[in-house]
């Protein structure tokens, strides 16, 4: 399936009110520092089916409602209206605005995408984002609203992982929403404090970006699993562990990550072997607002969140993985977080030594980011929720994106891998069974 698109006009949004000089320098944290600078795609699927023939101005007003609560929201994420200064360790808070492009989608309607075969490669979607999406971000924020021939919307948002992190990201999208349905009464302002919380550093050694690589190089495809099947391996897999006399089952992102770990390793043991590497590692990204004493609520903006490691050889029971992953996820605990802000060089160093690893082929990684149970599908502009909400190819191999589905219960896996792994995954006889068709 190929989506082609034309872009039919470039618009800079400013924030409606300018922000004050008091806040014109807005530093980047440790914890940004450490994040690539590419961009954190997302796309908003709407059929308007209630509203098409009804409305004969339907876009027109839509196009309208988001260009001016975005200027409205602008005022209060201010940042995101902003510049990254020379030296990459702030933003210039000075309202140049953001990009909002709109784009008309030929030969195409929403269902063909959002009904588009299993295990789709990702790379189509890629045009109905503002941005290059293995390029560096060079600006923080940008919106792509791409009008489709039945009269269906998909907005395409982009933003700089630099500055931001997932959640972050939902939450200002969820607010703006909020704003453009005149509900701005009832947000809640964003916190920029990340930089007070964790200051920034000097880490000329690491480079954030190492790991990009371009989309033309990897393969990215989205798998779903339904929660029938989530549920049968957390069952699974509970059974194992009791045969350990554990009685905690593991959770669906668990149980799933040691699932598609599994697969992983079987596709690419021979290439392991060849390199004479045996060690695996699983890493998952952990949303550390929870873990503060207090803990912080999800409207602090920045990128609060870290990875655990989990190293997996000489472990055959996947129950046992999935027992050992969550044990390694709790363990950024609020301990973990003391120990970052006060003790960050030493947490710095610590990396050193796992990234020379990756870089030298000593070991096998696998990342796993979950988004489930993030506020998804809660971006109503008032022209209802979301058909579908998707993310894009990626820049970064071995790298596993989770996202709920619609119904909250089964969830999209976004896969990505090289070629000739993929391709191997797809012929995977025992990945595929739990695969929806």
């Amino acid at each position: 399936m190929k989506v082609e698109v034309k872009i039919i006009s470039n618009e800079i949004i400013k924030p409606s009110s300018p922000t004050p000089d008091h806040l014109r320098h807005y530093k980047l944290s440790f914890l940004d520092q450490l994040s690539p600078s590419c961009y954190s795609p997302f796309l908003y699927f709407y059929s308007l089916n209630d509203h098409i023939n009804n409305e004969p101005n339907l876009i027109e007003n839509i196009s309208h409602t988001l260009k001016q609560s975005l200027s409205q929201a602008l005022t209060l994420y201010y940042p995101l209206a902003g510049r990254f200064t020379s030296d990459g360790v702030s933003i210039d808070c000075n309202d140049d605005g953001i990009l909002f492009m709109e784009a008309r989608v030929l030969k195409c309607q929403v269902s063909d995408v959002v009904n588009e075969t299993i295990s789709s490669s990702c790379e189509v979607l890629n045009n109905l984002c503002p941005f290059k999406l293995d390029e560096l971000a060079e600006l923080p924020f940008g919106i792509q609203l791409n009008i489709f021939e039945n009269g269906g919307i998909a907005l395409g948002v982009c933003i700089s992982h630099r500055l931001a992190d997932a959640l972050s990201c939902l939450v200002f999208i969820k607010n703006w929403m909020a704003m453009a349905r005149g509900g701005a009464t009832a947000i809640a302002s964003p916190e920029f404090s990340s930089a007070e919380l964790f200051p920034p550093k000097k880490i000329a050694w690491y480079d954030s970006n190492s790991f990009m690589s371009k989309l033309n190089t990897l393969v990215t495809k989205r798998f779903v699993f339904k929660a029938s099947v989530i549920d049968a391996l957390r069952s699974k897999y509970e059974l194992l562990l009791l045969e350990h006399n554990n009685p905690r089952g593991p959770s669906r992102v668990e149980a799933l990550s040691s699932f598609i770990w599994s697969r992983f390793k079987a596709i690419t043991r021979v290439e392991s072997e060849e390199h004479n590497t045996n060690v695996y590692t699983v890493h998952h990204a952990v949303n550390i607002r929870p873990k503060f004493d207090p803990p912080l609520p999800e409207h602090y903006f920045g990128n609060y969140y870290r990875a655990s490691k989990t190293v997996t050889s000489g472990t055959s029971n996947l129950g046992v993985l999935a027992k050992m992953m969550g044990e390694d996820v709790r363990k950024l605990d609020k301990g973990f977080v003391e120990s970052l802000r006060f003790k960050g060089e030493e947490y710095l160093g610590s990396l050193k030594p796992s990234i020379d690893e990756v870089n030298q082929v000593l070991v096998v990684p696998l990342v796993f980011t979950s988004l489930c149970r993030f506020p998804l599908y809660e971006a109503d502009f008032g022209w209802g929720k979301p058909t579908w909400v998707s993310s894009a190819a990626r820049c970064f191999k071995n790298v596993v994106g989770f996202m709920d589905d619609k119904t909250g219960h089964g969830i999209e896996a976004y896969i990505c891998l090289e070629p000739q792994q993929m391709a191997k995954l797809e012929a995977d006889e025992e990945f595929l069974s739990l695969v929806s068709s």
